[in-house]
Order: C-alpha cells, then sequence, then structure tokens
C-alpha cells in the first residue's frame, strides 16, 4: 500500500507522505518548454502522451509520493459541450450555458469528449516512476463548477449580481453536474486513480447559511459515490470557516486545509487525516523560514495522520530548487 494510501486508510501517524497542489506546472522550466509549443491549454489536457509527460515531470526531480494528473476541473463543463478557453494573464472563459443542449447529452458524447484524460491517468498509473506512489484524479466540486458555468469566468472576490436569480437554472445544473461528475470519476478510476480529490475553490464566496444547499449537500453526494467504488476521497473546501462542521457532514476520508486555518485547533478539532496547509508564499523565501514553517506543520501533526501538501497550488515564480528543499526537509523528519 502506498504511504498516502496508508495514512488515509489506517490511520498512520509515524509517516509523512507528500505531494504538492500544481507539482506539475509552471514553475518547472521542463513544463515551460512543453507549453511553449502548446499554447492550447484544453488541447494541451486532451493529448494524453504530453499530459501524461507533464504529470510525471516532478516525480523525475522530486521524492514526491503521488502523481496527480495534468489537468483541469474544466473538463467537466468542456465535456458538457460549454466552450471554455484559458486567456493569457486572465484565466479560464467560458462560452454560454445551453441547458436544452446538455440535458440530452448522453454518457458516451461526455466520455469520448474528455477520454485523452483517462488515457493519460492509465499511462501513468502504468509508469514505473508511481510504483508504491498514488495515482491521483480530480474533479471539481459541484458548487465551484457551478459558479464558472454561470459566472463565465472566475469570481476572484466576487458572483456576477443576478449569479441566483434563476433558481431553476442552478438547480437543474447541479443535477446535471452530480451525474457527469459521477461519471467523471468512474472513469479515471477505472484508468488507475487510486484517490480523488474534490476541489472546491470557490466555497469561500458563499455565507453559512447557504453552505449546506451549495457544499455540503451536493459534495457529500459525490463522496459517498466515490466510497461506493473503494477508493478514498480527499476534499478540499477552499475558504470556508467551519471545516469542523463540514467533516461532519460531508465524511470525506481525509480534509485538505488552506493556510488560512489554524494547524492547532484544526488538529484538535478533527480526528480524520489532514493534509497540506503550508503557505505557498513561503516558498518565495529562504531556506531557513521555509524549514522553520515546514516543521512547525510537521511538530502540530506529528501525533494525527496528516500528509504534507501546501494550502494551495505552487506559484509559478517558486525556484525548483526550493521544492527540492522542501521534499528532503519533510523526508528527513
Amino acid at each position: 500500500m502506498s504511504p498516502i494510501k496508508e495514512v488515509i486508510l489506517n490511520k498512520k501517524t509515524n509517516i509523512n507522505p507528500l505531494w504538492i497542489m500544481r507539482q506539475a506546472g509552471r514553475y518547472l522550466p521542463e513544463f515551460r518548454e512543453i507549453r511553449k509549443k502548446n499554447p492550447d491549454f484544453i488541447k494541451l489536457c486532451l493529448n494524453e502522451k504530453l499530459s501524461s509527460e507533464i504529470t510525471l515531470q516532478p516525480l523525475k526531480r522530486f521524492d514526491l509520493d503521488a502523481a496527480i494528473i495534468f489537468s483541469d476541473i474544466l473538463m467537466l463543463p468542456y465535456g458538457l459541450h460549454q466552450r471554455v478557453e484559458f486567456k493569457k494573464n486572465f484565466g479560464p472563459v467560458l462560452g454560454k450555458f445551453d441547458l436544452n443542449r446538455t440535458s440530452k447529452l448522453d454518457d458516451i458524447d461526455f466520455v469520448e469528449k474528455v477520454y485523452p484524460v483517462y488515457k493519460a491517468i492509465n499511462l501513468v498509473s502504468k509508469n514505473k516512476l508511481t510504483e508504491n506512489k498514488s495515482t491521483i484524479g480530480f474533479v471539481g466540486a459541484p458548487w465551484t463548477l457551478l459558479v464558472y458555468i454561470i459566472n463565465q469566468q472566475s469570481p476572484k472576490l466576487k458572483l456576477k449580481d443576478d449569479f441566483f436569480k434563476d433558481e431553476f437554472l442552478i438547480n437543474r445544473i447541479l443535477i446535471i453536474l452530480e451525474k457527469f461528475l459521477k461519471i467523471h470519476i468512474k472513469n479515471q478510476i477505472e484508468n488507475g486513480a487510486e484517490i480523488i480529490q474534490i476541489f472546491d475553490s470557490w466555497a469561500g464566496l458563499l455565507d453559512e447559511k447557504d453552505l449546506p444547499n451549495f457544499v455540503f449537500i451536493p459534495t457529500l453526494n459525490i463522496v459517498e459515490y466515490v466510497k461506493t467504488l473503494n477508493v478514498p476521497v480527499i476534499c478540499f473546501p477552499k475558504g470556508i470557516k467551519n471545516y469542523k462542521n463540514f467533516c461532519e457532514i460531508v465524511k470525506p476520508d481525509a480534509i485538505c486545509i488552506d493556510y488560512d486555518i489554524d494547524p492547532i485547533k484544526i488538529s484538535k478539532e478533527i480526528d480524520i487525516p489532514i493534509q497540506g496547509g503550508l503557505d505557498p508564499k513561503i516558498l518565495l523565501t529562504d531556506k531557513e523560514n521555509l524549514k522553520k514553517n515546514i516543521i512547525k506543520y510537521l511538530d502540530i501533526f506529528k501525533d494525527h495522520p496528516y500528509i504534507f501538501n501546501l494550502g494551495h497550488g505552487v506559484l509559478p515564480d517558486t525556484d525548483p530548487n526550493m521544492m527540492d528543499y522542501l521534499v528532503k526537509t519533510v523526508k528527513d523528519y
């Protein structure tokens, strides 16, 4: 069993496995070389040869305990035939959502459109570099995908003023998302994903009173489905204040925390395995400061099942040598 699964399933506390969100990406020169020749991000995600190669790049450099597939949460709306493009220095831009067309979409159409993602997972899971390591698949949570589908771009700090005006549309989209998220997850698992992480990047935009309808219940439905497939599921409801409440209702196998969360407080509140927490900006400082902060998290969680990770993705300006130092510091602890 891989070290990460040992922590999640067997609640091991004597090991400190690690992987890093966005460990494959813009901070690596070898990734930038590929990206230069492949400016269309969606096409790159749908090129199984290149996306699997990118996924494995960090494992060639660093002693990480998992490969997370190089893809994007927006492959789901793309699979639903919504236009998705990534504009330089801006981020994702989506076309108008066509409810009639999407309501008629069948499973085969969807799977066909995103099939290279599953082929890439298959290639990664069979590669020698992932022996005794976990292959992680992932999806966006229903709420975060709903935000992109209706908002048609990253909300940054706020949603469109009329975001909630069409209740019927919102409910229909959530039903569609649940159906196709299950299909997307099942195909990832059938092709070698051993763990699923659910990213709820925009959970923090909601008021506390709206969390049950838009975050807790829709995510719980997906978590329960993943559990029926006997695969551990990690949730990352970024920006919410009450992680304890989330864990009690949604019951993921592990919870990923962001860097605004007090690690001492959460270690006392939550029994399930915890992942992450370190502020990615600390990798932009110096080795002494980085080491001090790594040791802080490892000390706090030394008697708690813990997977080392950041509280968000690696920043593009990160020096790969700092990443190397991070990995070695965790492994030497």
